[in-house]
């Protein structure tokens, strides 16, 4: 009896989170955010801020912009959960506290078309990330990364390249996830 309750009870929470939060969570990123590509889609509670511009058919599953510097997303973007991405600093350096002042120091990022970046990544102020790279899980990017690369680990370095004429010819064919 109480595994069939547990299943009954799964069932509802997977309803609830497709009927109720889903579209909660998309409307809210829609709301805050400067402009949005068509195709939206927030699977879990993910935060924008209101200098942040998506492309089309962009893809969260938890994502959180902390900071008030821009971030620009490309078209066919796919998060894992638990993300963060953090475009802003203390002011450490020409401050008038230590170890900071109440100032930040604000680093926009860009990311390109077709980033897939793995479960809690963390992307840090003034990286650009190029066209087509993959960020494995949990890992921490401080610095720009190239196009068509797979970048791992804290901090994230390069891994090799993906497949580039596989993904040229994927993305001539328009097959986009």
């Amino acid at each position: 009896m109480l595994s069939w309750i547990l299943r009954a009870l799964k069932r509802l929470r997977s309803v609830y989170n497709k009927k109720i939060l889903k579209p909660y969570f998309t409307l809210r990123v829609k709301k805050n955010a400067k402009s949005v590509g068509v195709g939206l889609t927030v699977n879990n509670k993910s935060y924008v801020n209101s200098k942040t511009i998506l492309g089309r058919n962009v893809n969260f599953n938890g994502l959180k912009i902390a900071g008030k510097g821009a971030v620009i997303i490309g078209d066919n973007f796919h998060s894992g959960e638990d993300c963060l991405i953090i475009n802003e600093i203390h002011n450490y350096d020409r401050g008038n506290a230590i170890p900071y002042d109440d100032t930040y120091i604000l680093k926009n990022i860009t990311i390109e078309d077709n980033v897939w970046l793995g479960s809690r990544v963390i992307i840090l102020g003034g990286v650009t990330i190029g066209e087509g790279a993959i960020i494995q899980a949990g890992s921490v990017v401080v610095t720009d990364v190239p196009k068509y690369s797979i970048y791992g680990g804290h901090p994230a370095k390069f891994i090799k390249f993906r497949d580039i004429e596989h993904y040229k010819k994927l993305k001539n064919e328009e097959k986009f996830h």
